[in-house]
This record gives C-alpha cells, structure tokens and sequence, in this order.
C-alpha cells in the first residue's frame, strides 16, 4: 500500500502545477512570497520573543532582589531586549535628572515633589507603550496571512474550475479524463493557501497568547517600580507640614531677645 501511495503523493504536487492554467500559477507566486514573509515574521518574531522572555527574568529577579530602585541603574546593569528593563532605564533616567535638577530636602534626604514625579509617570509610560507596539509590530502579517491565505487560494481554485469547464463546454468532451486534469490544476491553489495559513495560525496563537502574558506583566512592572520610587524618593508630605518646614527653613517666627 505505501509502494502505491508514494508515488502518487511525491508527484501529485507537481502533476497538479503543470496543469494549472496562468492565473492559478500566478496565484499560486502570490501565495509563496506571503509564505516568505510570514516565516520571515515567525523566525524573526520568535527570537525577539525568546530573548525578551529570558532576558525579563533575569531582570524581575535583579530588581526584585534590591531594597533602592535605583541601585541597578546606579550599578549600571543592562538587561538588553527586556522590555520591563526599557521602562526601568526612562523612569530612573527621569527620576535621576529631578533629583539633580529639582531637589527638595525632607528630613537631610533629597526628594522630588510630586510634580516632578509626575514628569516620571510621563517617561515610563510612554516607554511602556513603545515596548508594546514592539511586541505587536509584525503580527498584521500573520493575522493577514491566516485570513488571506485560504480566501486567494480559493480564488485560484474557482478561477481554474471556471476555465476548466468552459473549456469541456467548448470542446464538447464532458467526461472525467478531460476534467481531472483541470480540477486538480485549480485545487492545487487551495492547498497551498492553506500551506500558507496553517503554520501562521499556529503561529500567530502562540504568539499572541506570549505577547498578552509580557504587555500585563510589563503594565504590572510599571505600577510596581512607580510604587517604590514613590516611597523612596517624592516628597509626600501633607501641605501644613511643607509650610511648617519653610518657615522654619527661612527662620520666621523667632524672637530675638530683647536687650535690657
């Protein structure tokens, strides 16, 4: 049984090819560069997700294990491809530039107000948001590929079954060695628009899944490194209390002693 079928499955590919008529070849070029570009997409798009995976982490676990939010910035530690670390690295950059450029002193320690730390949110957010296209940049290919592929490879399909029947319809000749090749030139253009949308779909899952999992973790990172430069660094004190220390920062209220 496998001697018989073999043969027939090495050579139905190209049996099918050499009897599909231009517009199912042409069709069938089309679908071969999207394939390109969306393995293109799926290898590059693997290894970006891969070393973000490893490389966020390894930095949850640095951050995490450090009571300064500052401390591997200050260490000047890189966790390159780490799209938490990229978010890091605009907030502490932000929160280093107030703290140099608009300090406030609480207590002998030097602050930020919370204006300042507002200037923070900013940078942090706007790098998150970066990373995230970043994440998603490409996936259009492989949603378009998954939607697409299936829908011109039936194009193909009905465009060669049209010919192919106008053709017996012309000849007069309405028996199946005159259709089969044909019909199997036609539906030689399904098949491989579905080569095309099957690994894409596949792909396109799994990735999407990934993608969600980082964007939430990354959102949550956000919220964690906001909480501690907070705490660590902005001034929160109530406002009675920041006038309270001006006044005796600039010496009001005191009575020099009356000479006698």
């Amino acid at each position: 049984m496998e001697e018989f079928l073999t043969p027939i499955l090495a050579n139905a590919l190209s049996f099918a090819f050499e009897k599909a008529t231009t517009e199912g070849k042409i069709t069938i070029g089309l679908l071969a560069i999207c394939s390109l570009v969306s393995w293109t997409v799926i290898i590059n798009k693997s290894r970006q997700l891969s070393k973000a995976g490893k490389q966020s982490k390894a930095f949850y676990a640095a951050f995490r294990e450090t009571r300064d939010p500052l401390e591997l910035f200050r260490a000047k530690k890189e966790f390159e491809g780490a799209p938490a670390y990229e978010v890091y690295l605009a907030g502490a950059e932000e929160i280093a530039f107030q703290l140099d450029n608009n300090p406030v002193q609480v207590k002998g320690e030097t602050r930020v107000s919370s204006a300042s730390f507002e200037s923070v949110l900013v940078a942090m957010d706007r790098t998150g948001g970066a990373e995230s296209l970043a994440l998603e940049k490409g996936m259009i290919v492989l949603s378009t590929a998954v939607a697409g592929g299936p829908f011109i490879g039936l194009l193909g399909t009905v465009w060669g079954v049209m010919e192919t029947f106008s053709g017996i319809a012309i000849a007069k000749a309405a028996s199946l060695t005159a259709m089969a090749p044909g019909v199997a030139g036609a539906l030689i253009a399904t098949v491989i628009g579905l080569f095309v949308a099957i690994p894409a779909m596949f792909a396109f899952n799994f990735m999407v899944t990934t993608i969600r999992h980082m964007t939430q973790e990354l959102d949550n990172f956000n919220a964690e490194l906001s909480t501690a430069i907070e705490h660590k660094y902005v001034d929160n004190r109530a406002l009675a209390d920041e006038v309270a220390d001006a006044i005796r920062s600039l010496g009001i209220g005191r009575q020099e002693p009356v000479a006698k």
